[in-house]
C-alpha cells in the first residue's frame, strides 16, 4: 500500500476531473511501460515469528539499513514507514509485509533485473540482522494476535473499519502477500478491452500462481486462501466487478463505481483523518461530515482510489491483482504473463475472443472456485488447466512478437518457464507445498521458512 501522500493537488470543481484525471492514463504504444509489485513476509531466522516494527531485528532497521543503496527514507510521524528511489519505492503493508513497488520500465529484462537487484540488498541487510525474508500468498504460521501492527495512519482507521465489512478483511491487512503487475493503455477502447479481458482471466491466473494453503500451521481446504480472503474482506469494494462487461463501460462508468466505495479517510497537515464509510460525492459538495463544507483536491480522489480493491484495478493503469506472492521466478512470471497477453495487439485479440461468450455466471464461478481448486476448477467441458495451456499459449505467441530481447539475446517469452511447467504437471504451488506438509516437513509449516526462503 501506498506511503503518505504528497500534499496540495488542484481543488476539485467540476466532477469531470475526475474522469479526466483517469482519461489522462492514455498513451501511446512506445511509451508503454510495466511496474510490477510484490510482497513478502519478513521473520526471525531463530524463532520463526513476524519482526517488529521497532528493534535491532525490526522493520525500521530493515529500511534504515537499505539505504546504504541509495534509498531515501519517507518519514510518518518522525517513523521511516517507506523508501523511495527514482521512481520505484519500498512500502509496508498492516503486518510489516515488505513490499518493491517498481519504476515503470520498458522490458521484462529490466523488471526481472530490478527485482533480483532488490531482493539481493533486502537480503543482505536482513542477514546482519538474522532475519529472513519468505514469499507466499498467505501467512502459514502467525496467528492476528501474534503480529505486531506498522505505524502508518491509514492503517489504524482501516484496522477499525474493516471488521465491520467482513470477517477476514484484518488477515488480508497483516496476513497475505501479492504479486501484482500495472499496464497502460492506448486509449478509453483499449482500457476496456484490456480491462475486460484481465479480469475474466483473473482466476486463472489465480490458479497458476496459488501459493497459499496454510492457516496457523494447517491446511485450509483452498489453494489460495489469500484469494479467498478476499470473499469476505468488504464487498462494497472488491470483487468482479460486473458492470465492467456492460454496454457503456468507460472511464466515466469506472469513476461512478468509485464515488460508490466508501472513502476510509482524508490525508490533512500530515494527518489521516478518519471518513470511514463516508462518501467521495458528498466530499465534491462539500457535505463530507470529516471536513464539512471542504473542497476535495485530485489529490484526495488520488488517495480514494487506492481503497478499492477489485480483481483489476483502474487508476491512470491497469492493475492485476489476482496472483498469490512467490519466488523470485514468478514474481517475474505474473508481468510475463499480462504482458504477453495485453500489450501484443494480436495476442489481446486472441485473448478477447477467448472469453468473448463467458458469461456472468461462469466468471463468478471461476472466481469462487479457482481459489479452493486452483488448476482442478472445472470449466464448461474441461477444467482451468486446459484455460491456462491456451492462455500461456497466447502470452508466449505475444511476447516472441514483442522480440524484446537481452544480452543473450533471449526474448521475454523465457520468463513464462514457471507457469509452462506448473500447467504441464497439473499441480499448483500450493499442491506441491501440502504434499511436502505430508510427507518430508512431517505435518509442520516450519520447514516452510527455509524451503521456500528468498
Amino acid at each position: 500500500m501506498a506511503a503518505p501522500p504528497a500534499p496540495g493537488g488542484a481543488p476539485i470543481t467540476d466532477r469531470r476531473q475526475l474522469i479526466d484525471h483517469v482519461a489522462s492514463g492514455a498513451k501511446a504504444p512506445g511509451a508503454w511501460r510495466i511496474g510490477t509489485e510484490h510482497e513478502k513476509f519478513v521473520f526471525d531466522r531463530n524463532t520463526l515469528a513476524q519482526v517488529p516494527y521497532d528493534g535491532p531485528t525490526g522493520i525500521r532497521t530493515l529500511l534504515e539499513g537499505l539505504v546504504r543503496y541509495g534509498w531515501e527514507p519517507v518519514l510518518e510521524k518522525g517513523n521511516p514507514i517507506a523508501l523511495t528511489k527514482g521512481r520505484a519505492n519500498i512500502t509496508l503493508e498492516p503486518g510489516g509485509q515488505f513490499e518493491l513497488s517498481g519504476a515503470p520500465l520498458e522490458t521484462l529484462h529490466e523488471t526481472d533485473a530490478e527485482t533480483r537487484t532488490h531482493i539481493d540488498e533486502v537480503k543482505t541487510v536482513a542477514r546482519g540482522m538474522g532475519v529472513g525474508l519468505v514469499g507466499l500468498g498467505f501467512q502459514p504460521k502467525w496467528r492476528r494476535e501474534d503480529i505486531t501492527w506498522m505505524p502508518k495512519g491509514r492503517y489504524a482507521i482501516m484496522r477499525r473499519y474493516m471488521p465491520t465489512k467482513g470477517k477476514l478483511g484484518l488477515d488480508m491487512m497483516i496476513r497475505t502477500c501479492t504479486v501484482q503487475v500495472n499496464l497502460d493503455y492506448e486509449s478509453e477502447a483499449d482500457m476496456v478491452r484490456k480491462f475486460r479481458v484481465a479480469l475474466a482471466l483473473q482466476p486463472v491466473a489465480t490458479a497458476m500462481f496459488a501459493n497459499s494453503p496454510f492457516l496457523e500451521g494447517k491446511p485450509t481446504g483452498y489453494l489460495s486462501y489469500r484469494s479467498h480472503v478476499w470473499e469476505d474482506t468488504d464487498p462494497d469494494r472488491s470483487g468482479m466487478l460486473p458492470f465492467v462487461f456492460e454496454p457503456g463501460m468507460g472511464y466515466e462508468r469506472y469513476v461512478e463505481y468509485m464515488l460508490d466505495v466508501p472513502m476510509y479517510f482524508v490525508y490533512r497537515d500530515g494527518v489521516y483523518i478518519d471518513a470511514s464509510g463516508q462518501s467521495f460525492r458528498d466530499f465534491l459538495n462539500r457535505r463530507l461530515p470529516a471536513l464539512l463544507g471542504e473542497m476535495p483536491t485530485i489529490t484526495d480522489w488520488v488517495d480514494h482510489m487506492t481503497t478499492a480493491f477489485p480483481e483489476v484495478r483502474l487508476k491512470r493503469y491497469l492493475e492485476m491483482r489476482g496472483a498469490d506472492s512467490g519466488p523470485v521466478d514468478r514474481l517475474a512470471a505474473l508481468p510475463a504473463l499480462w504482458v504477453g497477453l495485453l500489450y501484443d495487439r494480436t495476442a489481446l485479440d486472441a485473448a478477447a475472443a477467448l472469453v468473448a461468450d463467458w458469461t456472468d455466471a461462469e466468471r463468478a464461478m471461476l472466481r469462487r472456485e479457482a481459489p479452493r481448486l486452483a488448476l482442478a476448477t472445472p470449466f464448461r467441458h474441461a477444467t482451468v488447466r486446459a484455460v491456462a495451456e491456451q492462455v500461456l499459449a497466447i502470452a508466449r505467441d505475444g511476447l516472441v512478437r514483442r522480440a524484446r530481447r537481452d544480452a543473450a539475446g533471449q526474448d521475454e517469452s523465457k520468463y513464462l518457464a514457471p507457469l509452462f511447467a506448473i500447467v504441464a504437471r497439473g499441480l499448483s504451488p500450493a499442491e506441491v507445498a501440502l504434499e511436502q506438509f505430508r510427507k518430508e516437513w512431517g505435518g509442520s509449516v516450519d520447514p516452510v521458512f527455509e524451503a521456500y526462503a528468498y
